[in-house]
């Protein structure tokens, strides 16, 4: 670990330009600045362009224009790609366009990574920020599994770091080692959203440490409080096929956490679908899901084929 490293903020972004210029305001006013931004621009079509066109920063920006809205897991797959490859990030921030960083949000993470790696000689493999709402209650939205299984030393490690052992984590504010995605590679495109970040994160966790720390904090800037349970409308679809990818298609998980985790998703839903006055859409999304969660996802060349020129980050770890 140099004393300085070098982080990358990648921040993906469709048709939310006021919140984009929130997040950029966010990232630029920290206690620790990162070396250079990452925004992907999912072929946004409400002024966007033009903004980031203009936008001044103390900060070197990267701004990628696609020409397809590949969703925010394509997105990210763009993103961290250019970061680690372009950029030679030795970490890479990830955040939606709805995340506001706090002033300490990347400095803390940063600590929080430092200090156990001195204690345990082990590099956290990503670091989470606390996620709240726009009136500072946690957001259930992005609630991280606790890592079942830590050991009484992991626990008492990352405790004295005012850190919890996670095992999973939303793509709201988390800083990722660069060298955990040239090992495992990249997010998945296909999922276009929801949950990509669930398979990832527990992806490179799976025999890796991961960590969240209440000293490093991060608003979610959605309209409602509430989780993807909050009557998604025509997006349960996603949550669905790309909830049975995670526990079919995905060494992301062990089996039996597959066992542990279908049956919540199984309750999930059921509930969510009781509770909605648009059942039929829940149902139809139900279904669909059910049934396009039998073809594997295409990989991430397949999905940005004509879009993106993507290459290969997996290679040697320093």
């Amino acid at each position: 670990m140099t004393s300085h490293p070098v982080v990358v903020a990648v921040v993906v972004t469709y048709n939310r330009r006021e919140l984009l210029q929130t997040t950029l305001e966010g990232i630029v006013a920290g206690t620790r600045v990162p070396d250079a931004v990452v925004i992907v621009d999912n072929a946004s079509t409400d002024g966007t362009a033009e903004f980031l066109q203009q936008y001044q920063s103390p900060v070197t920006i990267d701004v990628v224009s696609l020409n397809t809205n590949v969703g925010g897991a394509g997105g990210f797959v763009v993103g961290m790609e250019r970061a680690v490859l372009d950029h030679g990030a030795d970490h890479v921030w990830i955040m939606d366009d709805d995340t506001e960083p706090q002033a300490n949000a990347l400095r803390e993470a940063l600590d929080v990574s430092e200090s156990y790696q001195q204690e345990t000689g082990e590099a956290p493999a990503f670091i989470a920020s606390r996620v709240v709402w726009t009136d500072g209650r946690d957001h259930p939205m992005n609630r991280m599994r606790p890592r079942m299984g830590a050991s009484e030393d992991q626990r008492s490690v990352a405790a004295r770091l005012g850190a919890t052992q996670i095992r999973s984590a939303s793509f709201v504010s988390v800083l990722i080692r660069a060298g955990e995605i040239k090992q495992h590679g990249l997010p998945i495109a296909d999922y276009f959203i929801w949950n990509d970040d669930l398979e990832y994160t527990a992806r490179i966790s799976r025999r890796g440490t991961a960590l969240t720390t209440n000293a490093s904090v991060a608003n979610h800037h959605t309209k409602v409080f509430g989780d993807a349970g909050a009557d998604p409308g025509p997006r349960f679809y996603y949550e669905v096929r790309n909830k049975l990818w995670v526990y079919t298609r995905s060494n992301a998980l062990a089996p039996w956490e597959k066992v542990l985790f279908t049956g919540a998703s199984l309750r999930n839903w059921t509930r969510t679908i009781a509770a909605s006055p648009n059942r039929k859409v829940l149902l139809a999304g139900l279904l669909k899901g059910l049934r396009h969660s039998l073809k594997a996802p295409r990989s991430n060349a397949q999905v940005l084929d004509g879009i993106y020129a993507l290459r290969n980050v997996q290679g040697p770890v320093k």
